[in-house]
């Protein structure tokens, strides 16, 4: 049995590793750069250590990472999300120290992390990948030619890309050239791998994803889907489970391929397949995420399964605590990521410290956030501050509970996404749950809303106006 966990992130998610840890019994164990000095996961964990000035690098040197868990007595790794989430170094190096690393094998964060071996592995288990290049792609030359034959728009791609970086989408010839060397040197920088590859574009998709979980005794279930439509430039801001776009046969095909997916490269812990949804209803694999994702929270909402911890209990060689027939999903969940963004102003992000922060409640209603009053926000890590997750029985009743608890949130001191929220909720595709990836684009006028001031704003503004009349 696992008995303490290193935990190797920060933010919201190191927060909801440790609280599953305090649940289980396990130590946990945060791990803090120096610019993290006065975060939440530190002040929550068990024990925390810091792993040096550098803000980001501090997270992603994974030999310091496992040498400190064998010196602090850890038997067990956590990678959350991000950094070194789907690195297979970072699995090597727990399995050569005897760390448990609490996660997919090497072997599968390897062939899922390079986009040709997975479609290569998926076309092999009978699951519909996008046309596209067999192998990467060697010249520009080379991608022109193919884009010819299967036809615009296509989409070029990091062969070990990741979190939307590194995809562009080409209308034409020449927008295809322009893209080729951005695309590769995206490639090089994010990923240290200069592969490419080219797929066709699907004209209007729906993103649907399929959340997977798979134990060492080769069991593998699915916990239905989630729909991830609403995104912009390939990054995600809204999720829901189960999709309102589905029909019941669609729903049992996905999950079925999500299934069949994991099954065919041996899936062990918890994982998502993704896949694009065309106009004519047939799903196409996109790639797998071989490690928890952001938006797990709605599916835990809909299923009452704690993913988590069921990662913890698979690392300890325990069966699923579940067979598919346990698995029944009630209600709809909504998930809005609560970005320090400013969405007027192109989506830039919006550092500086949080005057105020309440959390909203209520039924139905769960946060999951790093932040509190007084927190400065550091401008080295991503701009996401808190997920909002919403559950009610119905579509209706969770777009009218998603709208009060918008409004019962209170995040002071810098600009975020939450205002943006409230437009796509007003619309009528949002509430008929008719959307494609491309709603955001089409929709451009949702970024002319008013930003209202709160009593407490005006009260701030005027008493900085007093201080500076009288010099004081």
């Amino acid at each position: 049995m696992i008995k303490k966990i290193l935990v190797a992130n920060r933010g919201e998610i190191a927060v909801r590793i440790v609280r599953a840890c305090a649940e289980m019994g396990i130590v946990s164990v945060a791990i803090y750069t120096d610019a993290d000095r006065h975060a939440l996961h530190v002040k929550k964990a068990d024990e925390a250590y810091n792993v040096g000035p550098d803000p980001v690098g501090g997270y992603l040197n994974a030999h310091r990472i496992v040498n400190l868990a064998v010196a602090t007595g850890c038997d067990a790794l956590h990678p959350c999300y991000g950094f070194l989430s789907e690195n297979s170094q970072l699995a090597d190096i727990c399995a050569r120290r005897g760390i448990t690393y609490i996660g997919p094998s090497m072997d599968a964060i390897r062939r899922m992390g390079d986009k040709i071996a997975a479609r290569e592995s998926m076309m092999a288990a009978g699951v519909p990948v996008i046309p596209g290049s067999e192998k990467n792609l060697k010249n520009v030359s080379e991608a022109v030619a193919l884009a010819g034959k299967i036809g615009y728009p296509v989409m070029l791609k990091a062969t070990s890309g990741g979190g939307g970086r590194g995809i562009r989408r080409c209308l034409d010839e020449d927008d295809l050239k322009r893209a080729y060397e951005r695309v590769v040197s995206e490639a090089t920088k994010a990923f240290g791998s200069a592969d490419v590859y080219l797929e066709k574009a699907i004209v209007h998709p729906r993103h649907i994803e399929v959340q997977v979980l798979g134990d060492k005794l080769g069991n593998i279930i699915h916990l239905y889907e989630r729909d991830c439509s609403i995104q912009r430039r390939h990054q995600k801001l809204i999720e829901i489970a189960p999709s309102p776009q589905l029909t019941d046969a669609q729903r049992a095909t996905v999950c079925e391929l999500g299934v069949r997916a994991a099954r065919c490269v041996a899936y062990e812990n918890a994982g998502t397949v993704e896949f694009l949804l065309d106009q004519d209803g047939q799903f196409y694999f996109m790639e797998m995420n071989t490690r928890l994702q952001v938006e797990h929270t709605v599916t835990e909402q809909i299923t009452g399964v704690d993913i988590v911890q069921e990662q913890i209990r698979i690392a300890e060689g325990q069966p699923l605590s579940y067979k598919q027939d346990d698995i029944r999903f009630r209600g709809y969940a909504i998930q809005f990521r609560i970005n320090a963004e400013d969405p007027k102003n192109g989506f830039l992000p919006s550092h500086g410290r949080i005057t105020r922060y309440y959390a909203p409640g209520g039924p139905g209603v769960r946060t999951d956030a790093a932040i509190y009053t007084g927190y400065e926000f550091p401008p080295h890590y991503d701009s996401m501050c808190a997920k909002l997750t919403v559950w009610a029985l119905t579509w209706d009743k969770v777009l009218a509970r998603a709208k009060r608890a918008l409004q019962d949130m209170g995040l002071y001191g810098v600009k975020t996404t939450k205002p943006f929220y409230f437009e796509i909720l007003r619309t009528n595709e949002f509430q008929s749950g008719k959307f494609d990836t491309g709603f955001i684009e089409q929709h451009e006028e949702l970024l002319n809303y008013s930003v209202r001031r709160s009593p407490a704003d005006l009260t701030a503004a005027i008493a900085a106006a007093v201080v500076a009349y009288h010099g004081l």
